[in-house]
């Protein structure tokens, strides 16, 4: 409670004049604020506002506030995930279908080593360690930490590996060299449950221990010891966090992790997986729900078909919708409409701000910024931050604290800070690293001036003319939106990671009888909750009435579907050079289909003859979509993922996790020399990427001029400009 009421909290709604920070009221606020985005958004488009979210919401305010950004009509909307986790939610989905953690924090207890990198839970997550201990001790598990530094981690490690920043790459596979020159890999889990592996051997084969020596600094007879550890401790876990994604190349990175679990054969079981710790306490939440510049809630992209179906999901006029949206002309000259355009992430805001208009893929500059629940100071940056928080024509910060983002910029006007609640004075859902969701209760009301992110929203919807639409199945108490109909509203959308049956009433009897779900398998034994997972971790499939327990390890196909089992996902298609991407000849247990199978449609529940075990309700929802085409992210009914599941099949597949992402710069992960390097001896042999434009800025790569002077040193590679 120290933070509720932390001597430093915003008490009251504060305007910047003339340099000093004056007291107004709610009113006059969002009036003044609303007033100033509405005239920056008839001159510049609402793509000038942009709306930076928190990793602290709870999933109700999460979701809100995408859908508010939605209605304002811009995708310039993200959160801390991007400067964090990103990288991991993109490279561990595309190489076997959901971008999480696939295990949890208690499984480590049934690891039998565990290999850990990039990540330093003594400090940073130090519950977590102590599950790592228990497996430690109670396993006799190896603990191996690779680590730049030696850290209050690498001091419980059986095994320290030191090696060069960035490198991650080339450690991995040097790992991965002696397992495949020793023949320690699993041969039948890669030959039935993964795809490309045969393509990634080659780039393997390059990093011989001299070269992983000479890139890394770590000896070969050390990778070699603990390629053999990994190798003859099974299953093993690996974790990682923040070490290991926030580089140039963190995809790379991520995929490397992923394939050197895929090789050994850890995936889908209990104490292997990958564990990825997260930091903030909704950090996984607020992702999931789509604070993001690149996807809206439960991971639908921004395609055209993503709109249609959050359009379905809200009973809105999805033509109203696009007409919130901003057009500008391509390089091809054709129109766009900005709605289908990803937004510009919060790393690069700035930019935004700063870089010049006709460089920018948006109609114009951005003018209004609105941090909420999001201090800059984690950010780089921070003297070009300066500069922009001082061009801007507006800036609000929405937080229980005033933060950096009062403080860095040296205006004299045009800035705001609201007082929101903490998470102490709300209530509503969280979601935890493992994919478990939490019902959290209010515990006093909020103090002082401050209000629930969901309020302010509701505020700002008034001020613009669309509460009306946003909360037409909302229930409304004065100004403040009921979270549990903002619960089930996601409820009736996020069919693509199982946001579904997790209601209000499930997630709060799960609170009330934590007592009777085991501390390790984490499901409920015995109570009204047997046989659930605790939190049911998504995907928790189908409606609440269908009461799937949730999935606590992902992709274990020992168990049946309906008892929380899974398959890898069929995300990518069916085929891929004329080789089959299903699954060869596996499948989880008692499902009726034998073998690897695509995604489920209306069509294939007819072809197998199981489109009968519709109900007449179900089948009309679905014919109100796409009819046969309707697939089971689009059935707003549940229908087709209750008869999979019924046949015990995933909804989504069952195929081979890809070791190769063809879609991604690199498909086969390589190592690229860090933009900031004290090795320029290795940029000529491992360059970095091309300059390019993406999220609507422009990234360039620029050699130092004076290095191009500097005998020995022609290739000094670093950010420069606007990268």
């Amino acid at each position: 409670m120290s933070t509720a009421h932390g001597e430093r909290r915003l008490k009251y709604p504060m305007k910047l004049v003339n340099g000093e920070w004056t007291r107004i009221s709610w009113q006059d606020a969002i009036n003044e604020i609303g007033d100033q985005m509405l005239k920056i958004r008839n001159e510049s488009g609402p793509d000038s506002v942009y709306w930076l979210g928190s990793a602290k919401s709870n999933n109700e305010g999460a979701y809100l506030f995408r859908k508010f950004a939605a209605y304002w009509g811009t995708n310039n909307v993200d959160h801390q995930a991007r400067i964090c986790h990103s990288t991991t939610v993109a490279g561990v989905a595309n190489t076997w279908g959901y971008g999480a953690m696939t295990n949890s924090y208690n499984d480590i207890h049934n690891s039998k080593a565990i290999f850990l990198i990039g990540g330093n839970p003594a400090e940073a997550h130090p519950v977590s360690l102590l599950h790592i201990l228990k497996a430690k001790e109670q396993n006799n598990a190896p603990l191996i930490v690779c680590d730049p530094r030696f850290t209050r981690t690498a001091a419980h490690a059986d095994e320290y590996v030191r090696f060069r920043p960035g490198s991650d790459v080339a450690l991995i596979w040097g790992i991965l060299w002696h397992i495949f020159e020793n023949g320690w890999e699993d041969k039948g889990f890669i030959r039935t449950r993964t795809w490309g592996m045969d393509q990634i051997r080659p780039e393997i084969s390059k990093w011989n221990p001299a070269e992983v020596e000479r890139v890394t600094g770590v000896p070969g007879a050390q990778l070699e010891r603990v390629a053999k550890t990994l190798a003859n401790n099974r299953p093993g876990t690996v974790i990682w966090c923040m070490g290991g994604t926030q580089h140039t190349n963190g995809n790379n990175n991520t995929r490397a992790y992923c394939i050197l679990q895929l090789a050994l054969g850890n995936m889908g079981v209990a104490g292997g997986g990958t564990n990825i710790f997260r930091g903030h306490d909704n950090v996984q939440g607020a992702t999931d729900l789509g604070v993001l510049a690149d996807t809206l809630p439960g991971y639908y992209g921004l395609a055209a078909g993503s709109w249609a179906h959050w359009a379905r999901v809200w009973e809105e006029d999805l033509d109203w919708l696009k007409g919130r949206f901003a057009t500008m002309a391509g390089k091809d000259g054709k129109q766009k409409l900005m709605m289908n355009e990803t937004g510009i992430p919060v790393s690069r805001w700035i930019d935004g701000v700063l870089e010049a208009k006709e460089n920018l893929g948006q109609p114009d500059n951005t003018r209004a910024m609105v941090l909420w629940g999001h201090a800059p100071n984690s950010q780089t940056r921070m003297k070009e931050m300066k500069t922009a928080m001082e061009k801007l024509d507006l800036l609000v910060v929405v937080d229980p604290f005033p933060t950096v983002s009062a403080v860095l910029h040296d205006r004299k006007d045009g800035a705001y800070l609201l007082p929101a609640t903490t998470q102490f004075e709300t209530y509503g859902s969280v979601t935890a690293s493992n994919r478990s969701l939490q019902w959290r209760e209010k515990v006093v009301e909020p103090l002082f001036e401050s209000k629930p992110d969901h309020t302010i929203i509701k505020l700002f919807a008034d001020k613009f003319g669309f509460s009306d639409r946003m909360f037409r199945n909302i229930k409304v108490n004065g100004d403040e939106p009921l979270i549990e109909d903002i619960t089930r509203e996601f409820n009736r959308g996020m069919w693509t990671i199982g946001y579904t049956g997790q209601s209000p009433e499930r997630m709060r009897a799960h609170m009330q009888n934590q007592h009777t779900f085991d501390r390790t398998t984490l499901r409920a034994v015995g109570g009204p909750c047997d046989g659930d997972f605790y939190g049911m971790p998504w995907p928790c499939w189908g409606t609440a009435e269908m009461k799937h327990p949730g999935t606590a390890n992902l992709y274990d196909m020992s168990i049946p579907v309906s008892k929380g089992g899974l398959t890898f996902r069929a995300r990518f298609g069916v085929e891929r050079d004329g080789q089959s991407l299903l699954a060869d000849g596996v499948y989880s247990k008692d499902s009726e289909i034998k073998d690897g199978y695509p995604e489920f449609t209306m069509q294939m529940l007819m072809d197998l003859g199981w489109d009968k075990d519709l109900t007449a309700d179900e089948r009309a929802a679905i014919d109100k979509v796409a009819g046969a085409k309707t697939n089971w992210k689009t059935d707003l009914s549940g229908g087709i993922q209750r008869v999979a599941i019924k046949h015990e099949c995933a909804p989504f597949g069952n195929a081979k996790a890809r070791a190769v992402v063809w879609n991604f710069p690199d498909p086969i992960p390589l190592h690229r020399e860090p933009l900031y390097t004290a090795r320029y001896d290795l940029v000529k042999d491992y360059p970095t990427y091309a300059d390019k434009t993406f999220w609507r800025v422009p990234d360039h790569v620029r050699i130092h001029p004076e290095d191009r002077l500097l005998e020995g040193f022609p290739n000094r590679v670093d950010l420069w400009s606007t990268g």
